[in-house]
C-alpha cells in the first residue's frame, strides 16, 4: 500500500462505494479505509468524505492520505524511549517528546511511540488479534503531530477503546494545549469555529474550507510579550479533533504558532526562538477523562519542555494555570 493516492475514478469504480473502491485500489483493508475516512483523510473533489458508503463517480478525483505499507508489520522496538505517566489494565497515559511520530505513516515505519509502547506492553498486540485496532497503531485511539509535545492517552483493552472512541466522539474527553503564536491577540478568549478540509491547493495539506467537517478551537489568552516580537500566550481547548486542527485554526485568525513552517501564511519570516527545525511551540499540557473501568474521573497535567520554557521563558508556570 503506498502513502498516499491520488486518481481519477475509472468507469469501473463509477457508484461503488469509496470505502470499498480505497481497498480495490490500494489492497487496504475494509477497517483501514474507514478510518481513513472518520480521520478526514480521504477527499472526493474539494470535499472532505466524511462517509465511507459515499458512492464514487465517475471522473472525479480522489485522494487518500496516510496510509501505511501492507508489507511492514508493526514490529516492537524497545529501543523507541516513551515516557509513561500512568498505566492499569486499561489505559496508558503517555508525555510524548517531540520528534517523535505517533504510529506509522506517511513513508515513516520505524522508530514510532507504537512501536515502543508494544515493546513495552506486548500484550497491545491481542487489542490487533481481536479487530479491535490497525496491526500499525494498537491501541491508539488519538495522536499529537510529530512536532509537538504532551499528553496522549492508549487504550490497552477492548472495553478501555471503546470507551475512550466514545468519549471523543462525544467531546467529553478534555484535552488542553498551551501554544506560543505569532502577534497580539486581541480578544482575552473566544472560539473558533471554522470547517477544516484538505487544501484544493495542496492535498496534503489541511485549511479551512467550505464544506469541510466541522472544528471548534477554544482559546484563552494566558501573556504577552513583545521580545523579541509581537508573541502571544494562549491556552487552547479542542472541541473537535481534526488533523492539524490547532495549527490551521491559529493560521486562519492570522496568528501562526511559533516554529510552524508548514502553515504559518507568512512561511520563512517568522523567527523560531531557537526551537528545532519541525518542532513548533505546541504542547498538549492537559488530558482527563472518564476512567473506562472505574468510572473515575481522571487528569493529567503535564509541565512545558526544556526547549519550550528555553524559547519563551515568560511561558515557565504556564501549565500551572490549567
Amino acid at each position: 500500500m503506498t502513502e498516499a493516492i491520488d486518481v481519477v475514478v475509472p468507469a469501473l469504480l463509477d457508484g461503488v462505494r469509496v470505502d470499498r473502491a480505497i481497498c480495490m485500489l490500494t489492497g487496504a483493508s475494509r477497517t483501514e479505509a474507514a478510518r481513513l475516512v472518520r480521520e478526514g483523510k480521504v477527499t472526493v473533489g474539494d470535499s472532505v468524505v466524511s462517509t465511507r458508503s459515499t458512492p464514487l463517480a465517475e471522473g472525479s478525483r480522489l485522494c487518500v492520505e496516510g496510509m501505511v505499507a501492507a508489507d511492514a508489520p508493526l514490529l516492537a522496538e524497545p529501543d523507541v524511549s516513551v515516557d509513561v505517566v500512568y498505566d492499569d489494565d486499561d489505559v496508558i497515559v503517555v508525555n510524548k517528546q517531540a520528534g517523535l511520530v505517533v504510529h506509522p505513516g506517511a513513508g515513516r515505519t520505524q522508530g514510532t511511540l507504537a512501536a515502543g509502547l508494544l515493546a513495552r506492553y506486548p500484550d497491545l498486540a491481542d487489542l490487533v488479534a481481536s479487530g479491535t485496532s490497525d496491526p500499525e497503531r494498537p491501541g491508539i485511539v488519538h495522536r499529537l503531530d510529530r512536532g509537538t509535545s504532551g499528553l496522549l492517552v492508549v487504550g490497552r483493552s477492548e472495553v478501555a477503546m471503546a470507551s475512550l472512541r466514545d468519549q471523543l466522539a462525544a467531546r467529553t474527553m478534555e484535552r488542553r494545549y498551551i501554544a506560543l503564536v505569532h502577534g497580539e491577540v486581541n480578544e482575552e478568549r473566544g472560539v473558533i469555529d471554522a470547517p477544516i478540509g484538505r487544501s484544493t491547493r495542496t492535498p496534503t495539506k489541511m485549511a479551512v474550507a467550505q464544506g469541510g467537517r466541522s472544528a471548534r478551537t477554544a482559546y484563552e489568552v494566558l501573556g504577552r510579550t513583545e521580545d523579541p516580537v509581537a508573541l502571544t500566550l494562549v491556552a487552547l481547548r479542542l472541541e473537535t479533533g481534526r488533523t492539524h486542527q490547532i495549527r490551521v485554526h491559529m493560521n486562519a485568525i492570522g496568528h501562526p504558532v511559533v516554529g510552524d513552517d508548514r502553515y504559518s501564511q507568512h512561511d520563512g519570516h517568522h523567527p523560531r526562538l531557537g526551537l528545532a527545525p519541525g518542532r513548533v511551540f505546541l504542547h498538549a499540557a492537559v488530558l482527563g477523562f472518564v476512567h473506562p473501568t472505574t468510572g473515575a474521573a481522571r487528569r493529567w497535567r503535564a509541565e512545558l519542555p526544556s526547549d519550550l520554557v528555553a524559547a519563551a521563558p515568560f511561558a515557565a508556570g504556564a501549565v500551572d494555570l490549567l
